[in-house]
């Protein structure tokens, strides 16, 4: 089969995605609204299409008409300059800063990036020797593109946060980092007369420590019902735009329609950034599959932030808590990764959790579909207990034993992989039940996407769930002390936990487990089949 039309996977450029045939998602009709404003921030995960979005504003501030034929702005942008008494398509001065292209392991990376910037401002603006430091040549560039064009200049900066994200747990380079920064972004507000539009994009809020140095005129969209939409793909969308390739990847998996979206929007959809706006898909997800007729892994499979390991080995996280119910009022989802060290803000600003539902005072959150569950537990979670990572052979193996039902071989190797989980914040004392359930979860969430846990029963919950193509496993789990492996198989049949899974047709297998707080592991463990 041949391929349908040229999707834009990984093009960032609005004018070569054009000029070049590649399919366009319509996000014109947002700069109507925005450059009718001055100053915005837009936060948003990467690979979410906030590099497009800044290329395309780039290419209207540039006047450049023809590559917006056919699109809403066509017609939109005539409108809006007769309402303000202006001419159409106005050519501004703009200056686009991706801080996007370096490691940033030292001030002079930084430095440097800055610099070549700079130089090819001042190419076509001219300099002032008597503009010696970096903030002050940036100030001068927006004053002389004002003076040489007659026009107020356009500022875009992208990726404005990643020399202070990559520098998190290096507290001395943030520090410098985050002078010269401060100083760069100051030039927004005492040159404001000279700035037509201003719009900055990153991953991570970090206002609320003066980066933006009294910059109260910011008005932040991140989480503004109008622009939820602004990146990403929403369902309209997709239907509207992607009708060929959806049809193309049923005929290929040999699925109807029907059953075609309900795999993409299980994977891909589910990302919320206000309880009244629309879901988006993740757009290089879904571009990906459309265009490899595959349902893959694409958005984890390009890397987790090395910044987001690290970050999340500081912190207390419970694995369990992100499956079943994380809340967070709106203040609380807009902190800066600096100010708290509860990992739930830095989770949902790079997207690996999103709004559930608006609850009386505060979100419910989760993980946005399965292709980010799934990518969390396997990539995140494998780069941070590192043990597990070189537990690769013994991982398919234990898979092996749980799809042919040797319980016996598969709790053993099960023993073994935990053994290699480190427990360095977790005394003999307070390690507990729930420790012991969350390094099983932990394990068994590897394997795939099939795991549940605190499952709701008639009679109670069932500690964890774990389906194969033939077989449920049923588990219970007690603390030595305070049950026997005998006590929890009494425990499921008491409480009727096999009840829902009777009709299924599959084995029904009923694992008793304790926990030794000695070892920090499997003690013990008893199995009965229904």
């Amino acid at each position: 089969m041949s391929q349908l039309r040229n999707l834009p996977i990984g093009v960032q450029s609005f004018e070569d995605l054009r000029e070049r045939g590649f399919l366009y998602v319509d996000k014109t009709q947002y700069i109507k609204d925005l450059v009718q404003g001055k100053v915005y921030f837009l936060s948003r995960p990467r690979r979410f299409g906030k590099s497009l979005f800044l290329s395309t504003l780039a290419a209207y501030f540039e006047g450049q008409k023809e590559l917006f034929e056919g699109l809403y702005l066509e017609h939109a942008e005539p409108e809006l300059a007769a309402a303000e008494g202006r001419e159409a398509w106005i050519k501004y001065p703009v200056l686009y800063l991706d801080l996007n292209t370096a490691e940033y392991n030292t001030l002079e990376e930084l430095q440097e990036l800055l610099r070549i910037h700079i130089s090819q401002w001042e190419e076509l603006y001219g300099r002032d020797e008597n503009e010696e430091s970096i903030p002050a040549r940036f100030g001068g560039i927006i004053r002389r593109a004002y003076k040489k064009t007659g026009r107020q200049a356009v500022l875009l900066v992208d990726e404005y946060d990643k020399p202070l994200l990559k520098s998190l747990d290096k507290p001395e380079l943030y520090k410098i980092f985050h002078s010269l920064l401060q100083s760069f972004y100051s030039n927004i507000k005492s040159n404001d007369k000279w700035l037509r539009f201003v719009f900055l994009t990153g991953v991570s809020r970090f206002g609320k420590l003066s980066i933006f140095s009294g910059l109260n005129n910011l008005k932040d969209i991140s989480m503004d019902a109008r622009y939820a939409s602004i990146c990403g793909i929403s369902e309209y969308e997709l239907f509207a735009n992607f009708l060929p390739e959806i049809n193309a990847l049923a005929e290929k998996l040999k699925l109807s329609y029907e059953e075609t979206i309900g795999e993409l929007k299980k994977r891909y959809d589910g990302y919320l950034f206000h309880e009244e706006g629309e879901h988006v898909y993740n757009p290089f997800s879904i571009l990906n599959a459309l265009d490899s007729k595959e349902l893959g892994d694409y958005w984890y499979a390009t890397g987790t932030p090395t910044f987001l390991v690290k970050y999340l080995k500081n912190t207390a996280i419970n694995l369990q808590d992100l499956e079943h119910d994380v809340r967070m009022g709106r203040e609380g989802l807009q902190i800066s990764p600096l100010e708290t060290r509860d990992p739930i803000p830095i989770l949902f600003q790079t997207g690996y959790l999103t709004i559930k539902e608006k609850l009386t005072a505060a979100y419910r959150l989760g993980f946005p579909n399965e292709e980010v569950r799934f990518g969390f537990m396997k990539n995140l979670l494998v780069g941070y207990y590192e043990k597990v990572r070189d537990s690769g052979a013994e991982i398919s193996y234990f898979l092996e034993e749980i799809e042919r039902g040797d319980v016996d071989a598969f709790m053993t190797r099960l023993q073994s992989i935990i053994g290699g989980i480190p427990y360095s914040n977790v005394k003999k004392e307070e390690y507990h039940e729930i420790n012991g359930e969350a390094a099983v979860y932990l394990v068994f969430s590897l394997m795939g996407q099939y795991t549940q846990t605190e499952v709701h029963c008639p009679g109670g919950r069932a500690d964890a769930v774990v389906h194969t193509a033939s077989t449920i496993y049923l588990f219970e789990f007690k603390m030595e002390g305070s049950g026997t492996p005998e006590e929890a198989l009494a425990q499921i049949e008491a409480r009727g936990y096999t009840a829902r899974y009777r009709s299924s047709g599959k084995k029904i297998v009923c694992v008793g487990v304790t926990f030794d707080a000695t070892t920090r592991n499997i003690g013990a463990w008893e199995v009965k089949e229904w």
